[in-house]
């Protein structure tokens, strides 16, 4: 897995959480909140370091998992809404090759005051929107309002500005006015952004979707119709999309903008993408030539392992069950890891993945975060915190259903309706309905959309889900599961776990170590005392790659891919 030291090579914890698509092999994508379909990444580089010289046509052919679920920077919390953003929208700053964040409309680097809270950050003055409208500073302070106000009814503003920009709290629980949050434009093109802590990894989160500018005057036009359809948005990025109407079809295309303040190094001309949810659809249309990336599962990697098309990734992606304790099973703590005993996980990797994924035993990933003084990694310190191990699971069932005094349970499955997240559910079910007498499960297969959907309303019992991070931190997984969060949607509360982790957000943020360490106490809280969710698996992806296609960037964190300096060499 990834063997960069991320957090000493940053010391800036960067950006927080990302619905990753759930299941398998596909090019569906994965990142940002929870529910989905699997997709891919590697940790920060581009795809062909070597270098090399465009030539033939610059026209790159994907595929994509689902249809976009929104393409409103103040709405979006998946990765398929955060991919697309990220090739026609740009914030301040973008993650470079390092996943360090480099000026993209900012001028340069920011002016940071000595007690950290006063942020000064200047704007090129030669970014354009798409109708010719300069890129203010104006322009941010609008977005970030919008993001935080609670009549937009946002979900990442909340997440990734609270307790962060100065008032944000405030003005999300109606205690403040959005005039009141803490950015301002002092300039046309100097923003002045104040925070309500210091926050190490502040840098970082502004590479972040949510913190991407909106015209005010287009989206204020546009009223309810804004980023409907491409018709109805503007772009200030590297490609402009076209042909996006999600209840029309599911296709659209990028095609570069020139009007793009760095358009000289952009050579891509055209990205076109369609919606396939089948992997050997994928796979048949890779092999015909009409698609440059297919994602594979695991009937194909033994045929095509070996071969020049073939690659896998490892990326710091996690799988797991979420058990919503509405139900009055699900709040029994023994019924909970009954569950998370019972599924055999290296089989699920070895047989049904069979594309580089392990194990996954606890809440944070491997080979992500290191202790900023010992530099030990996260998970070698807490080690596995719940393992496979199916005479456990049936003692705890049997006391868990002691304790309900009932011999059976009844349980709302939610999973996707891919091809390779039916496997996965199926798999996943047979393992839980064989290894715990008297349970049954009732599978629902929507799509990612309609699983968003549900996850809001914490309208299921058992969800197969994942999360990718957003920023090089622990806390971008842990934060997720405190009750205060908007993804708690499985209705976990617990005081022991918000306090542990109010304190690594809160009062240990200039003391690192001592901050660490509460978020591995935190960890065993969540999964070796409560099993809040029964982890799965951390994900590799295998894919069928052009070996024409160069220069992709592979991101940890946020758009699992850069198309910025991609190209076709044939």
């Amino acid at each position: 897995m990834r063997k960069t030291n991320w957090l000493l090579l940053a010391l800036a914890l960067v950006l927080s959480m990302f619905l990753v698509a759930c299941s398998g092999g596909n090019d569906d994508n994965a990142g940002g909140n929870d529910s989905g379909e699997d997709t891919s990444s590697e940790e920060g580089g581009s795809e062909e370091a070597e270098g090399g010289e465009p030539s033939g046509e610059q026209v790159l052919n994907l595929i994509e998992g689902s249809q976009i679920p929104t393409m409103d920077s103040s709405h979006a919390t998946d990765a398929v809404a955060f991919q697309w953003l990220g090739e026609t929208m740009e914030g301040l700053y973008r993650l470079n090759e390092e996943a360090q964040p480099e000026p993209a409309i900012a001028e340069g680097e920011p002016e940071v005051s000595e007690d950290g809270l006063e942020w000064t950050i200047k704007l090129r003055e030669d970014a354009v929107w798409s109708n010719g409208d300069p890129v203010t500073a104006n322009d941010f302070v609008f977005a970030w309002q919008r993001a935080i106000d609670p009549e937009t009814g946002s979900e990442y503003g909340p997440f990734m500005m609270n307790d962060v920009l100065k008032n944000a709290t405030a003005i999300n629980n109606g205690e403040a006015d959005v005039e009141e949050l803490g950015v301002e434009a002092t300039g046309d093109y100097e923003l002045k952004i104040t925070l309500e802590k210091e926050v190490p990894y502040f840098h970082s989160l502004l590479t972040f979707g949510t913190y991407l500018p909106l015209n005010e005057d287009f989206v204020t036009e546009q009223g309810d119709d804004y980023a409907l359809t491409s018709d109805n948005l503007l772009y200030n990025g590297p490609f402009i999309l076209e042909d996006w109407d999600p209840k029309a079809n599911e296709s659209w295309k990028l095609t570069k903008n020139e009007d793009y303040w760095d358009a000289e190094n952009v050579t891509l001309e055209t990205i076109n993408v369609n919606v396939v949810k089948e992997t050997s659809t994928g796979v048949n249309l890779y092999e015909n030539g009409e698609i440059d990336r297919a994602g594979l599962s695991s009937e194909f990697v033994e045929k095509y392992a070996g071969s020049e098309d073939y690659r896998t990734m490892p990326e710091p992606v996690l799988f797991y069950l979420k058990m919503n304790q509405e139900n009055e099973a699900l709040a029994n703590a023994d019924i909970r890891k009954a569950i998370a005993m019972s599924i055999d996980k290296q089989s699920l990797v070895d047989v049904i993945l069979a594309n580089g994924s392990i194990p996954s035993n606890a809440a944070v990933p491997e080979d992500f975060v290191t202790h900023p003084e010992s530099g030990e990694d996260f998970r070698e310190l807490n080690g596995d915190l719940i393992t496979s191990d199916k005479e456990k699971a049936k003692e705890h069932w049997e006391k868990g259903l002691e304790a309900l005094g009932t011999d059976s349970v009844t349980l709302r499955f939610l999973g996707g309706d891919s091809e390779v997240a039916k496997e996965m559910d199926d798999y996943l079910i047979n393992q839980l309905e064989e290894n715990l007498e008297g349970l049954s499960l009732e599978l629902s297969s929507v799509p990612f959309e309609e699983r968003i959907a549900r996850d809001e309303k914490s309208d299921y019992d058992i969800q197969n889900s994942g999360w990718g991070p957003d920023y090089l931190d622990a806390s971008t997984w842990l934060n997720m599961w405190m009750s205060d969060s908007p993804y708690m949607t499985m209705n976990y509360n617990s005081e022991k776990y918000d306090s542990l982790m109010q304190e690594a957000n809160n009062d240990l943020l200039t003391d690192l170590p001592a901050r660490f360490d509460k978020m591995l106490e935190a960890e065993k809280v969540l999964i070796e005392e409560d099993t809040a969710i029964a982890p799965l698996y951390q994900r590799s992806r295998a894919y069928l790659w052009r070996p024409s296609v160069k220069g992709v960037q592979f991101n940890p964190m946020g758009a699992d891919f850069t198309y910025k300096h991609a190209y076709i060499e044939e």
